[in-house]
């Protein structure tokens, strides 16, 4: 069974840092691109982070803040979320898709999916 686990998430003051895990099993994790997506209150689907191998992606709100990263020996995906903002507040998603099913930048195609983990900064 393809299944995609979330960790990590919690309630943090504004400045603050969480990192969050994504580990992985019934996949060939290594043959995989992998996102972060995050959803808040009232708004749509966003991603936020993307890795494909040793390449990465950023949303332009995070960038130099976030930092995404992958252990394939572990099956594992991380987001270190540093100087955290309120805006941050979110539920957090771990995504995959095989790398052929478009380039790993973009939301579209991304079909396995973990089950969400909380992110609330306080302000």
């Amino acid at each position: 069974q393809v299944q995609l686990v979330e960790s990590g998430g919690g309630l943090v003051q504004a400045g603050g840092s969480l990192r969050l895990s994504c580990t992985a099993s019934g996949l060939t994790f290594s043959n995989y691109n992998l996102a972060w997506f995050r959803q808040a209150p009232g708004k749509e689907r966003e991603l936020v982070a993307a890795i494909r191998r040793s390449s990465t992606y950023y949303e332009e709100s995070v960038r130099g803040r976030f930092t995404i990263s992958r252990d394939n020996a572990k099956n594992t995906m991380y987001l270190q979320m540093n100087s955290l903002k309120y805006e941050d507040t979110a539920i957090y998603y771990c995504a995959a898709k095989p790398f052929s099913s478009g380039n790993y930048y973009l939301p579209g195609g991304y079909v396995i999916w973990g089950q969400g983990t909380q992110v609330t900064v306080s302000s």
